[in-house]
Formats: structure tokens, C-alpha cells, sequence
């Protein structure tokens, strides 16, 4: 055996599968990310879906007044009733849908934007509408309805079953419209905002003018996403014939119709807050990337992310927006704490 192979195979295993590991090491920093806001993601689905006009149509005892009015009582309101864990209800497939999906980094444009999200979206259907309707079996329980699934393996397989692998991509529509909404909104608005405070206000190019455009972005990113989210979190949840489909609405178009005649305009604003708040990587953005990674790092502090100096192609704008993202936030400091620990190289 020659001298390279035998210094190869005296490599730590990071050195030796440095992909492989990163590859890891992202997924246990986005299972943290996840568990840390998925509290949000569950009050904003259960805000979406509460107070459904079809389902009292149909008898289900949703024309009853709603329990709870905002995120904050939402929130309390499942730690009251259905105890702590529960804000964690639906977390396995949220954590399932990291797993396997890369997407390239390297979005030059809008429409780049938009086609990295529908696809992303696309793909991890399946595992967004097992969280979704799980998400909702707290409430279900409570309401005296018995539980649909015994777990998350029992709902992909109680699914497919019912609906095969057209079941599993139920709501596929309305969700990848949201995916291409949000990351139209944020690519939009961000240099807008941004070239707007430089050229009118006594604001410069820093770190301030960054984090406001970048709020900025993801408001406009919520307002354009939330009704196409709220109808899809809708269909997802409706409840089906033993032929997979829905008893509440016909298609996305019918869901949004309902929803406006049944319930008003703001109705398709459902969550926004919490949604807002947890703007985050399910858009298949870019922004988790390497240079994401270099810039957030350098702007919190942590060492040992960069070889070489600074990357030529790190702006403020990433910096901005990991400040401005709690997911992200979570994400990068907790892969940069493991890849420290495991002595993975930086990207």
C-alpha cells in the first residue's frame, strides 16, 4: 500500500468524509434550530386552523367560538390544557424533512429564488403535512375526536395507505405557492429597502440599515406567504373519505373561497405573527449556505470559521438576516459549537 493511502487512513474520520460530516453536523444544528422555535410553527397552526367556517358547515363544532385569540394565549392556552410538551407536538417529521434534501446555494436571482423554494417545497410535502396534522391532534383530543395516528411512523404509513403517494403530496399546491411567494417577497424587498435608506435617510451601509431592510424583507416575505400558507395548513388538515379525499374543500381555489365568504378577508392572515417570527430556512434559502455561514460567524464572534482571511464575497446583507432569523440564528451557532467540538474543517 503506498505512503498517501496509509496517511489517509490515519485521518480522523472528519478529515477522511469532511461532506459526510458536515452533512451531519448540519442536521443535529437543525434539529436544535427546529425544538428551539417549533413552539411558534404550532401556535401558528393552530391559529390557521381554529374557527374553520367549511368544517361547522359540515357539523364538525367549529362554529363555536374559538378558545384562544393571539399567539401568546394560544401558547398558554395548549400548556394549560394539554401540558408543556405539547408546544412540541409534530416536531419528528418537522426534524425528518432536514434530512436528505440539498439544495444549491448558489441563487443568482429572483426567479432562482422561487424555483429553489417550490422545489424544496415539493419534496418534503409529505413530512410538512404529517406535522401538520399532528400538530392538530392536541386539539383534537380535546374536542373528544379520536386521535388518527399512534405516532409519526404510523401517520406516514396510515397515509399512504389511504391516499398512496398522491395522499402524501396533499396540499402540495398551495405549498410550494407559499415557498415561491416568501423567498419572492424577500429577494425583492431587501435591496429595495436597503438602496431606499442609503439614498433617503441619514443611514449608511451598516449593520443598522442591514437589520431594518432585513426586517423589512421578511414582513413582506409573511405578508405574500401566510394565505397561501393558512390554505395550505387547511387541506392538509381537512379530513378525507376512504378514498383520500378531502370532505371540506376541492382544491386550493374552493379553500381560499370558503375561507373569505365564511370567515372574512383577514381570515387568510391567521398566524402571522408567530409565522413571521419564525421566517425561517423553509424556503429553500439560500442564505444557508457557506458564505451565510463565514458572515454570521464573523459578526457573532466565533472563532475559527474562516482560513485565510475573510471571504471576498461575505456582505452585511447575511449577517443582517442570521441576526434577524431566529432558526438560522440557533442553527449556525449550534453547528459551529459541534464542529468545534468534533474537530470537523470549516466550509
Amino acid at each position: 500500500m503506498s505512503a498517501p493511502e496509509d496517511e489517509e487512513r490515519l485521518l480522523p474520520l472528519t478529515q477522511r468524509w469532511p461532506r459526510a460530516s458536515k452533512f451531519l453536523l448540519s442536521g443535529c444544528a437543525a434539529t436544535v434550530a427546529e425544538l428551539a422555535t417549533f413552539p411558534l410553527d404550532l401556535t401558528k397552526t393552530r391559529l390557521q386552523i381554529q374557527g374553520e367556517a367549511a368544517l361547522a358547515r359540515l357539523g364538525g363544532g367549529a362554529g363555536e367560538a374559538a378558545p384562544y385569540r393571539g399567539m401568546v394565549r394560544t401558547a398558554l392556552g395548549i400548556i394549560q390544557e394539554e401540558g408543556f410538551l405539547k408546544l412540541w407536538q409534530g416536531v419528528t417529521p418537522a426534524i425528518y424533512r432536514h434530512i436528505g434534501i440539498y439544495l444549491d446555494s448558489s441563487r443568482k436571482s429572483v426567479i432562482g429564488g422561487m424555483m429553489a423554494g417550490v422545489v424544496g417545497q415539493f419534496l418534503a410535502n409529505p413530512t410538512d403535512l404529517v406535522k401538520v396534522q399532528m400538530q392538530m391532534e392536541g386539539k383534537r383530543k380535546l374536542e373528544g375526536k379520536p386521535l388518527r395516528f399512534r405516532g409519526v411512523h404510523h401517520a406516514f404509513a396510515k397515509i399512504f395507505t389511504e391516499g398512496g403517494i398522491r395522499g402524501l403530496w396533499a396540499g402540495w399546491v398551495p405549498n410550494i405557492q407559499r415557498a415561491a411567494l416568501v423567498n419572492m417577497g424577500d429577494l425583492t424587498t431587501y435591496d429595495t429597502v436597503k438602496h431606499y435608506l442609503v439614498l433617503n435617510t441619514p443611514l449608511e451601509d451598516n449593520i443598522m440599515t442591514h437589520g431594518l431592510s432585513s426586517l423589512c424583507s421578511g414582513l413582506v416575505a409573511s405578508i405574500l406567504g401566510t394565505p397561501a400558507d393558512v390554505i395550505k395548513s387547511r387541506i392538509m388538515n381537512q379530513p378525507r373519505d376512504k378514498q383520500g379525499r378531502g370532505l371540506l374543500y376541492k382544491s386550493s381555489t374552493d379553500c381560499l373561497i370558503q375561507a373569505v365568504q365564511g370567515e372574512g378577508f383577514m381570515s387568510l392572515y391567521k398566524g402571522f405573527l408567530p409565522s413571521w417570527l419564525r421566517m425561517n430556512e423553509k424556503d429553500g434559502d439560500s442564505d444557508l449556505s457557506t458564505v451565510y455561514l463565514q458572515a454570521t460567524a464573523e459578526a457573532l464572534g466565533i472563532n475559527g470559521i474562516t482560513k485565510g482571511g475573510r471571504h471576498p464575497s461575505i456582505n452585511m446583507k447575511l449577517v443582517a438576516k442570521s441576526l434577524a432569523t431566529p432558526w438560522s440564528l440557533v442553527f449556525w451557532l449550534t453547528y459551529e459549537k459541534i464542529r468545534e467540538m468534533s474537530g470537523v474543517s470549516p466550509f
